[in-house]
């Protein structure tokens, strides 16, 4: 399977900042690739760069086969993006915007109205389609800025922080649509700071930090790095904490964590609800009565607390790169001409 988007040994700095530090990563055609990564991670550098709107200093940079470097209004013409801010004109109505980019990137006028129809329709904004966005809530404007980025149907999306600002039901519409893409053939990359989100639609994942690659795999991959189950007790009483671990320790074969603040023990197992079971017949004949007692299936929150020690959170932009728009206003912004 060829690969849609390359990028090989990238370097960005602003300044002291070095944003990307020989950022590599591969996404075959027809997938989706999350990329994740705490607060400050290049997440957003690296969208920038994938999709022409900034120059890397170092690296190879390639999407749909081309050099983005080298022909990057050809790149244009390929990709849809999405960036963190919806980039929508305020004195256009919703139905005027989409028509607007699908003449800017001269599919026709009955191609492009015909797409703003249908796109409205799809992201629920039909009943709001004839009012000026400046009229729009943050979720409106969020659901026309993604609608945006699909009307030429491109090959390849590029999504940085799809869903953040959308209501549940509006969040999940969004993973319907991706979804619907993906199977269309099309080829995704996204970033989140939701690990459900990433969970639920990456064929893969890579987790940035510092600006580079630190883990690549599938969501349940990187779930195994952190153990794939773990057994956990919490107790009443601070005095049972020895006699359970040493229960937790034969039936998981693992020397057990100890949180004495919560009374709460942990281990590793293999087995599931056989190795439970086994638990609880030790403990009931301890007399030990657990206040709670279950398996821990790992999440991606823990491979991603794990690998990077933080927590996601929305991507900031170092100064130097801030006053780019989106990838569909202008032609240093991605229209081609």
């Amino acid at each position: 399977m060829a690969d849609a988007i390359v990028a090989d040994g990238v370097v960005k700095t602003y300044g002291p900042v070095r944003a990307l530090d020989g950022f590599s990563v591969r996404v075959p055609q027809g997938t989706v690739l999350g990329l994740l990564g705490p607060n400050g991670a290049g997440k957003t550098t690296c969208v920038r760069i994938l999709t022409t709107l900034l120059r890397p200093d170092h690296g190879v940079v390639q999407v749909g086969g081309i050099d983005v470097l080298a022909r990057p209004q050809e790149v244009r013409r390929i990709i849809g993006l999405s960036g963190q801010n919806a980039a929508v004109d305020d004195n256009l109505s919703g139905y005027e915007n989409l028509e607007m980019i699908g003449r800017l990137y001269h599919i026709g006028k009955a191609r492009a109205r015909q797409r703003a129809h249908e796109l409205l329709e799809q992201f629920e904004l039909t009943d709001a389609a004839n009012r000026a966005v400046r009229t729009y809530s943050g979720g409106m404007r969020r659901r026309l800025d993604l609608a945006g980025a699909l009307v030429t149907a491109p090959p390849i999306i590029f999504l940085d922080e799809p869903t953040t600002g959308l209501d549940p039901r509006s969040r999940l519409g969004m993973w319907n649509v991706i979804n619907e893409r993906v199977h269309s053939g099309s080829t995704l990359l996204l970033t989140t700071q939701y690990l459900e989100e990433a969970d639920r639609l990456c064929d893969d994942i890579v987790v940035i930090d510092h600006g580079k690659a630190i883990a690549q795999g599938t969501p349940d991959e990187l779930k195994r790095q952190v153990g794939g189950e773990r057994l956990e007790v919490t107790v009443a009483s601070p005095s049972e904490l020895e006699i359970v671990a040493a229960l937790l320790e034969q039936v998981s074969k693992e020397t057990p964590t100890v949180d004495a603040e919560v009374r709460r023990l942990s281990a590793p197992v293999t087995g599931g609800a056989g190795v439970l079971v086994e638990l609880v017949r030790r403990l009931d004949d301890a007399g030990v009565e657990p206040l709670d007692i279950g398996i821990h299936r790992a999440t991606l929150d823990d491979a991603f607390l794990s690998l990077t020690g933080h927590a996601t959170a929305p991507e900031e932009e170092p100064a130097g790169q801030r006053g780019g728009r989106h990838g569909r206003q202008t032609e240093s912004a991605g229209v081609p001409q």
